[in-house]
This record gives C-alpha cells, structure tokens and sequence, in this order.
C-alpha cells in the first residue's frame, strides 16, 4: 500500500496465541492489506485461574495504533475482533476489575451438569440455539455465582473482549452482536438477550448491555489515546468482533448456502442462514446458532482444530525438537499410519503432554502408535478430516439440499494436506483461501459502516477480486 492518502482502516485481530494490527484500503476494486504489528498472546496461571493478561494485550494494541500513525496511513476506523466466549467486568466507574479469565481454565468443569438442573436443555436451545460447550460464558458466568466471586458482585458491566478493548479506546460500553452470541445467553430469534435464562440462573440483569450489530460505529477514539498514538480521534467501528464472523463475512461465494470451515486453533464448520435453526436435531447434532454480519446466522459445528497439532509443536519445540510446518506436512502427507482419535474428546482439551495423550489412546484402544513426528501430525490430520466428514454429515441432515463446496478460510487453509484430506473425506470439492479472511472481513466491514461498500454481496465481490482460492477434488 504505497499511497498512505487513501482511506484505511485498522483490523486488531487477537486470537488465543498471536495477535496483529492490519492495515486495509480498497484500490482499483480491490482490498490491499499490510501487516503493521505483531505480537504473542499467552495464559497466564496465577494463583487458582488461568487468566488473559489484557493490560499486556492493550498496550500492545496502541503499539500498533502508534506504528501506523508513524507510517501516516489516512485511517478511518479502527476494528476489534477476539476469540469467543471470554470476557471482562468493569465496575461503576469503569474500572476493570481483575484479568479475564481463559476459557480454558477449570472454573466450569462440571457447570452444565449444575445448570440443566434449573434450565431444561431442549427450551433452552430452542431460544438460544447454542451449542452446549463448558466454556461458554453462561457456564463462565454461572460459576462465579455459585463459588460467590466477588467481583461479579462488583460488577456494573460486562463487555467482551472485543467490547473491553473498544470501551478503553472509546469510553463506550455496549456488546456487539455476534461476540454476545457466543455467550449462550442470547435469544437466537429475537437477537437480544434471553432474559430468562439470565433470571432463572440468578445472574445480575444489570451486566448486560446495549447489543449493537456489526457495521455500528461505537464511538470516537479518547482523545488521550490520539495524543498517545499519533493518530486522530478516528472512529472505533463494530465489526463481526468474534473472528469466525469476520472471516465468513469474506468468504468469496457468490450462490448460497454459503458453506465454510474456518480453520486455525477451533475449526467451525457450518453454512450461513438468514433465519437460527433450533431444530431438536440441531440440538442433537450439536449445531449452534451465532451471529453473523449482514443480519446473517452462523450455523455451524465447533470442533477442536490445529490445538491439537500446535501443542505437539510447541511440546517438541520445549524438548528442542524444534519442527517447521513445511518441512513436517510433506513428511506427514507420506506417513502410512492408519489411526484416527476423537478430537473432541476432553483427553485432548488441555493435557500436560499432547504426545502422550496421544499415545495413550492409541495403546487404550489398540490402535497404532504414532512412532514419529510425520506420524504423529498425519494421525491428527486425518482425525480432523474425520470429524469434519461427520460433522458434513449431520449439517446436511439439517438443510434443505446438502452443501455442494466447502470453503476454508483462515490461517489453517494454508495447511494442503489438511485441505486434501478434507476434500477426500467429504467427496466434495473443497476451496482454500483467504488466509487473512478474518481481517479481510473486519476491514471491509468498517468501510460498509463508512458508506464505501454498500452490503454484503458487494463486500464479498471485493474478496473474489482480492483472492484466488486454491482449489482440492476429491481424490480416490
């Protein structure tokens, strides 16, 4: 991007191990990106939780805010998006109070049990069309009510953490559509908040706030962090602040059923719809409803994704054992081993050693032991293409006619092996691209708010211009 006049607009896209600011603008029908700031985002175990270290991950955001205006870039808006489910509680008078704690940690071992002892399940789904996960913040939040945490006593509000890093760039408090989604603790139909879960749990009615859609502006950055970065008092735009939203917003599909896999750490695989699906077999499928921009529906299946082979790296890498992905994929892509693990199992959430996880299993259920790395990685691939077979399976089940490509978005695209194994496993033909689609979406979601793009369609035509997927056939 070389003329800086142009109007551009910042994606800060935090995901659970890496963060970085982009910088986007539309040149001759086309989107141009520019990475300005990369960073770490680690868990931090402190005590009895595993937090979020958010004042780190703030001062990180106006490291970038400061590296684009000494780049003199004509921003426009500025646009958040975060993992899902996770958030912050600030009090009164704004005060954050404590660290977010991870999704990850064992605060909700066992919560849903607790909480379908109060709410029936099948209602409950019915209203909120949520995929019924440990980790969601209705579990999160419930916990703290029961255990009797102060702070969510303290608590005046309580904002996302996409919502927490706009309320400190801005002074603004409110919650974007499709990060509150993610909570279950949203009515699917009416996309507010489900009042009634939120009163038959006991929770505090105060904590949740006005829920804006993607596509608002939120408000203007405090003038103080202008005079600290460099930059002018731009605006701070809601985008589909839960990354899965951005990244399916630049999808490059003309024809629907819109069909995706955005894969990276999770991988969540579904179709866009216009109205939630809350079917008891959607239920039964474990299919969840989130929201989408563009007024859209996500429905989809979360399933565990590269965690599994990203703990394995970072495992060999702390023995010194140190692996490169374009060295291991090619390696893996000629290992024989025939082993497939559920993926989903808890045995993989968060083990002390994944290898061993791993190994473990394979021996429990006389399967083949990995004996190497290759092996090792081709035995979590094919699981993974495993369960994205299933999970195409039941999602058809769900549709009026089955889905006839799928569309994988986000850094796993990158993965070919992966990719092909995928396309094999579904019998489908299955297109990769963009890696940057969460950013891509962000961006071209403010300029939607701006007046630069008109809707949806026309932001999706920018991302066809933009990209060429790399196309995988089924292979026998």
């Amino acid at each position: 991007m070389e003329d800086t006049m142009r109007n551009t607009y910042l994606a800060a896209d935090f995901g659970g191990g890496s963060g970085r600011l982009i910088a986007g603008s539309l040149f001759q029908g086309k989107l141009e990106l520019e990475e300005v700031h990369r960073f770490a985002n680690r868990q931090v175990k402190l005590g009895n939780h595993l937090y979020w270290d958010f004042l780190s991950l703030f001062e990180e955001l106006k490291t970038g805010l400061k590296k684009t205006a000494r780049k003199g870039y004509s921003v426009k808006g500025i646009g958040i998006d975060t993992w899902g489910v996770d958030f912050g509680l600030i009090d009164k008078d704004g005060n954050l109070l404590g660290n977010p704690v991870c999704y990850r940690d064992a605060r909700t071992d066992g919560m849903p049990a607790k909480v379908f002892r109060i709410l029936d399940e099948q209602a409950h789904y019915a209203e909120t069309g949520i995929q019924v996960m440990a980790i969601n913040t209705l579990f999160q939040l419930y916990s703290m009510k029961e255990s009797g945490d102060v702070l969510l006593k303290a608590a005046d509000k309580l904002l996302f953490m996409p919502d927490l890093f706009s309320y400190f760039l801005t002074g603004v408090a409110n919650n974007e559509y499709s990060i509150a989604s993610t909570s279950e603790l949203l009515d699917a139909r009416r996309r507010n908040w489900s009042l009634s879960a939120i009163r038959a749990l006991g929770l505090p009615e105060h904590l949740f706030g006005e829920i804006i859609p993607p596509g608002t502006i939120r408000g203007k950055l405090k003038e103080e962090i202008a005079r600290e970065t460099g930059l002018d008092t731009v605006d701070v735009i809601a985008v589909g602040s839960h990354d899965t939203a951005s990244a399916v917003a630049a999808v490059p599909a003309a024809e629907g059923p819109v069909a995706f896999l955005s894969s990276g750490t999770w991988s969540l695989l579904g179709v866009e719809t216009d109205e939630p699906i809350l079917t008891e077999e959607a239920r039964e499928a474990r299919f969840t409803n989130e929201g989408g921009v563009g007024g859209r529906i996500r429905f989809l299946r979360n399933i565990t994704g590269l965690w599994i082979l990203q703990r394995l790296m970072s495992e060999w890498e702390m023995r010194g054992e140190k692996q490169s992905y374009d060295t291991l994929i090619p390696q893996a892509a000629d290992a024989a081993i025939s082993s497939i693990i559920p993926v989903d199992d808890a045995l993989f959430m968060n083990p002390e050693s994944m290898e061993a996880a791993i190994r473990n299993y394979c021996r429990d259920h006389a399967l083949p032991i990995p004996q190497n790395k290759a092996e090792f990685a081709k035995c979590v691939l094919r699981s993974l293409a495993f369960k994205y077979g299933q999970a195409v399976e039941r999602l058809n089940r769900c549709l009026p006619s089955p889905i006839r490509r799928l569309n994988i978005i986000g850094g796993g695209s990158q993965n070919k092996l992966l990719n092909q194994l995928t396309a094999n496993q579904l019998g489908i033909p299955v297109y990769a691209g963009p890696v940057e689609a969460t950013a891509m979406g962000n961006i071209l979601t403010q300029a939607m708010a701006k007046g630069e793009i008109a809707d949806l369609n026309e932001l999706r035509e920018i991302v066809m211009r933009s990209v060429t997927p790399e196309e995988f056939h089924p292979q026998k």
